[in-house]
Parts: C-alpha cells; sequence; structure tokens
C-alpha cells in the first residue's frame, strides 16, 4: 500500500478522521456547483441568441461548456496527482467564480466571444465538480467509497433546486440588461463553494508515489475498466442526447414550454434523487448488477417515448432517463474504482471522465440535427444501438472478473 500524507493530520487516516466531514462538504459543494451547470444551460442559448453575430451560432456557449469540461479533464488530473484534489478544487471552483463574473460581464458588453470564454470556464468547473465523487471515495473506508461516492451525488438533487431558482429570481434584477445579475450571484455562489471547499481534509501522495504507477496503456487493457468506461459513456451519452432532444420535440409536438421545464426539473431530480440508496445497491448487489439496472431504465425510457407524443410520455421518457443515468453512470463510476491501485487513481479517473465527457460532446452536438431531420422516434431509435454495445460490454467484463476469480 502507498503511504499518504493527509493535510492536516499526518498521523491519522482520513477513513477514521476526516471521512465523514469531508463527504458532507464534498456533498454542499456538489449542490452549490448545480448553479454553474443550470445557469449556462438555461440561459447560454437565450444570450447567445442575442449577441451571436449570426442566429446559427446561438446554441455555441453550451456547445463550448460541454468541450470545456471534456478538455479540462486531463489537466485536473494531472494537477490532483502532483498537488493533490484539494489544489484543483480551488483551481476549478475559482474558474466557476470567474465564469460568473465573465458571463455578466460579457452581458454588459454585449460580447458574443467573451460570453464563450465564460462557458469554456463554467466547463472547467463543472468537470472538477465531477470529480468530487471520487474524492468522497478516496476519504472513506474501502467497504463504505461506494455509499461516500452516492451520497456526493445525492447532492445534486438541491442542485436541481437551487439552480433554476436562481435563474428565476435574479433573470431581471439588472434592467435592461437580462441574465446580468444571474452571473453575478452564480460566481457568489461558486465562491461560497469555495469556502466549504477551503476546509477540506484529503490524502496528498507523497513526492515518491506521484511517479509511481502502472503505464496507462497496461490499465485501459483491463477488460474491467474498459467495461466501466462503455458503460458510463454510454449512460452519459444517452441522458444528453435525449436530454438535449425532449425540450425540442416537445415544442414540435406543440407542447408547452412550461411542461417542458417541468419535464426537466423532475428529469434532474431523478438524475440524483435515488443517489441517496444507489451506494448501499452497490454494496449489496454489485457495481456490475446496477449498472445493468440503470441500462435497462434507460432503455425503458426510450421504449415508454415511442408509445406517444403526450406530456406524460415525454416526462415519464426523461423520469426513466434521469433513473437510468444515475444507475448507470454512479455503478460504472465505482467499477473505475476496482480497476487503479491507489497510486493510480488520479490519472485513471481523470481519463475515465476525458473519455465520458468528450464522447458527450457528440451527444450535445448531434442531437438537435437528427431531431430536425428525421424526428422525436429516430433518435429514440438510435439510442438502443449504443445501448447493445453497453450490455455487450458490461457482460464481458463480468464473466472475465469471475474467471479471474475462479481460478485465484
Amino acid at each position: 500500500m502507498s503511504q499518504l500524507v493527509i493535510q492536516g493530520a499526518a498521523d491519522a487516516p482520513p477513513a477514521l478522521r476526516f471521512e465523514r466531514s469531508n463527504v458532507v462538504r464534498l456533498a454542499i459543494a456538489q449542490a452549490l456547483a448545480g448553479a454553474n451547470s443550470t445557469v449556462i444551460y438555461a440561459t447560454g442559448a437565450v444570450i447567445g441568441d442575442m449577441l451571436a453575430p449570426s442566429k446559427a451560432l446561438a446554441t455555441l456557449p453550451i456547445s463550448i461548456f460541454v468541450v470545456g469540461m471534456a478538455a479540462c479533464t486531463l489537466p485536473a488530473g494531472a494537477v490532483a496527482q502532483r498537488y493533490g484534489r484539494r489544489a484543483t478544487f480551488m483551481i476549478g471552483t475559482g474558474c466557476g467564480v470567474l465564469a460568473g463574473l465573465i458571463g455578466s460581464l460579457a452581458v454588459l458588453q454585449a460580447s458574443f466571444w467573451l460570453f464563450c470564454a465564460a462557458a469554456f470556464l463554467g466547463g472547467t468547473y463543472a468537470a472538477v465538480v465531477l470529480s468530487f465523487r471520487f474524492a468522497a471515495a478516496d476519504c472513506a473506508a474501502p467497504e463504505r467509497r461506494p455509499r461516500a461516492l452516492s451520497a456526493v451525488m445525492a447532492g445534486g438533487v438541491f442542485a436541481g433546486v437551487i439552480g433554476p431558482q436562481l435563474v428565476t429570481y435574479t433573470m431581471d434584477l439588472w434592467q435592461p440588461y437580462l441574465f446580468a445579475a444571474t452571473y453575478l450571484a452564480q460566481a457568489a455562489i461558486a465562491a461560497l463553494s469555495f469556502l466549504v471547499l477551503a476546509g477540506i481534509r484529503l490524502p496528498m501522495p507523497t513526492d515518491t508515489e506521484a511517479d509511481r504507477g502502472r503505464p496507462l496503456s497496461v490499465i485501459v487493457r483491463q477488460p474491467r475498466f474498459i467495461g466501466a468506461v462503455v458503460c458510463g459513456v454510454v449512460s452519459y451519452l444517452l441522458m444528453n442526447f435525449l436530454m438535449t432532444a425532449a425540450p425540442l420535440a416537445m415544442k414540435f409536438c406543440n407542447l408547452s414550454q412550461q411542461s417542458a421545464n417541468l419535464g426537466l426539473q423532475w428529469h434532474v431530480i431523478a438524475m440524483y434523487g435515488p443517489s441517496f440508496w444507489t451506494g448501499r445497491l452497490i454494496t449489496r448487489f454489485g457495481a456490475s448488477r446496477v449498472v445493468a439496472t440503470g441500462l435497462l431504465f434507460t432503455a425503458a425510457s426510450s421504449v415508454v417515448g415511442l408509445l406517444g407524443i403526450e406530456v406524460a410520455h415525454f416526462w415519464t421518457t426523461l423520469i426513466l432517463l434521469g433513473v437510468g443515468w444515475n444507475f448507470g453512470f454512479v455503478g460504472a463510476s465505482a467499477m473505475v474504482l476496482e480497476c487503479h491501485r491507489p497510486e493510480e487513481k488520479a490519472r485513471v479517473q481523470s481519463l475515465n471522465d476525458f473519455i465520458v465527457f468528450g464522447t458527450m460532446t457528440v451527444g450535445s452536438f448531434l442531437s438537435g440535427g437528427l431531431l430536425s431531420a428525421y424526428g422525436w422516434d429516430a433518435v429514440l431509435w438510435l439510442s438502443f444501438l449504443p445501448l447493445v454495445f453497453a450490455v455487450a460490454a458490461l457482460v464481458v467484463a463480468s464473466s472475465r472478473r469471475r474467471r479471474s476469480e475462479v481460478a485465484t
């Protein structure tokens, strides 16, 4: 086992002294950080439409936000590998503060490209926030890691409430600059998250540990890792793919914007609500079975969507999709924890997130075009193809693991 130095208390293991405090702080920071993503998703296209030199570029800020998530995962992992996760959190949350300040300035100056820069910084912040789940596992005893991971993800339930309310109550405060106050409020909440994370106590790698570990080329060939990455990719890709298309599909079906907004709100709650129990389910039944259940929920969401185009069909689709994402993504994250040694965790986890978020950009760019060209049913039918691929990867990973356990 590698030797760890604990920030603030080198003589005590984090699982014994700081586990509860760290998990609580990470869950609070996760809830506060939800304002960042919600503000950009809710306002990015509207502001883009107001500021872009061409209407065709209206949704570019949201796409740049997703690109920022993918582009910053590997650098964040490198910083964590050398200086520890706490340093990464401080940098990422600082980017969140800058995203809000620059976003507000962009609105005041009517600068589209400055707003795109703010969106990229917001993506950087979002990428760091999603690493909170792995940090929670780092500071927990092995048998409690799935629960710690899911407890932090449960903070997203509160994010689903904080973010929309922030937009609703601040969008018109600074007339005539629509959303200028919203981005200032987002910066303030990111600053509050910075203060919460400042008191965190996480394991720090020693100087020798930072240079140790197997080459990534060896780690990524593990069937278990391949299965975890594929399932994480498919879970996140389909969630983003269908969630992005659903509101526009509801508009095409002459359903109200209010119905679409409410459906998305329940979708976010369904994404994070199960996290109160996902960790216990993983501990009891294993990560692979939880992932399989998540893929089944995602498939069910597409089936319901194909049954009709009433409000109830869309809402049920979005709720099932959220639950499927939770089981699939949290379960896949728990599988990743089984594929690396302690000294390898930062590199392996950041690589996993880079692949997941990088692939997610495909869904972000494609969903709207496919919906406009081929319709909602075609989008739903297409979702079954990656699901089949994920199930196959999960079966192979699980069967290889059973064989290795039998052999030993």
